[in-house]
């Protein structure tokens, strides 16, 4: 009971329950240290167990929960598919040229969305093999952290170039890692997925740029050619990069490729 009663829910859990828990996880990972401990109502205290290892009070460890809270924007940057989604998105705003349109809230939320399609089935397997099992007290904190790392580090490793992380291996010392199996978690997996991800993500908003770029230079010649030199290109080019955008069903194809560029869980 004092398990359900520190991630705040009941069963049975909706599907919304089954993306907030992993994420809930997720979060708890940055904090590194197990949430069962016996329920104890003093504010502070740190008890030493006869293994060695240390518990606190309840309240100590609602109090580091919430603190870990915090980072929750900086860890759905750093494990999920958020960072290339809304990196292409904001390229192809660019590439289009409307400014803030769509602005910044609604190109946010519709990352989210992508970022919840890609990450379903990893958030669907963190579940089964951490969140389920801790919240039914067939394994401790300690082992649902250890298994939500294994499933998170086979997303992230499955789109990450092996150039990357040997690079990231390089600089934090550690030798004899190619494959990433045995890489750690916090220091050569979450930030090789980040140069990766930025690299793919700079590919793809590459490719995107090029028809639009042929747009307005095809604009810009017909202008000059005509000695309109007073009349802004960008302006006149935008209606034909929407009229493109829109007959090819822009959208949905950036969404679709964007989806199916991620790797498989492993």
């Amino acid at each position: 009971m004092q398990k359900k009663m520190l991630l705040g829910i009941k069963a049975p859990y909706s599907a919304l329950g089954r993306f907030i828990l992993p994420v809930t996880l997720l979060v708890v990972l940055v904090c590194g240290s197990a949430l069962a401990s016996p329920l104890d109502m003093e504010i502070i205290r740190v008890i030493t167990n006869d293994d060695g290892s240390q518990s606190y009070s309840l309240s100590l460890q609602i109090l580091l929960v919430m603190t870990a809270l915090s980072v929750l924007p900086a860890l759905l940057l750093s494990c999920t598919a958020f960072t290339r989604v809304i990196i292409v998105l904001s390229l192809l705003r660019q590439a289009l040229g409307t400014a803030q349109t769509p602005p910044n809230q609604v190109l946010t939320g519709v990352a989210l969305f992508i970022t919840f399609v890609v990450m379903q089935p990893v958030f669907n397997e963190l579940y089964i093999d951490s969140v389920g099992p801790f919240l039914n007290e067939e394994i401790q904190g300690n082992e649902a952290i250890e298994h939500g790392k294994e499933v998170m580090s086979k997303f992230m490793l499955a789109n990450i170039r092996e150039v990357d992380l040997i690079v990231i291996s390089d600089l934090v010392g550690v030798d004899g890692i190619s494959e990433g199996g045995d890489a750690p978690f916090f220091s050569v997996i979450m930030p090789a997925f980040l140069i990766s991800e930025l690299r793919t993500a700079f590919e793809i908003g590459f490719l995107l740029f090029i028809p639009f770029l042929v747009i307005d230079l095809v604009v810009a010649s017909i202008l000059m050619a005509l000695g309109m030199m007073m009349l802004s290109p960008m302006l006149v080019a935008l209606p034909f990069k929407l009229l493109l955008f829109i007959t090819v069903d822009g959208w949905a194809m950036t969404v679709g490729s964007l989806v199916r560029s991620f790797g498989p869980i492993g």
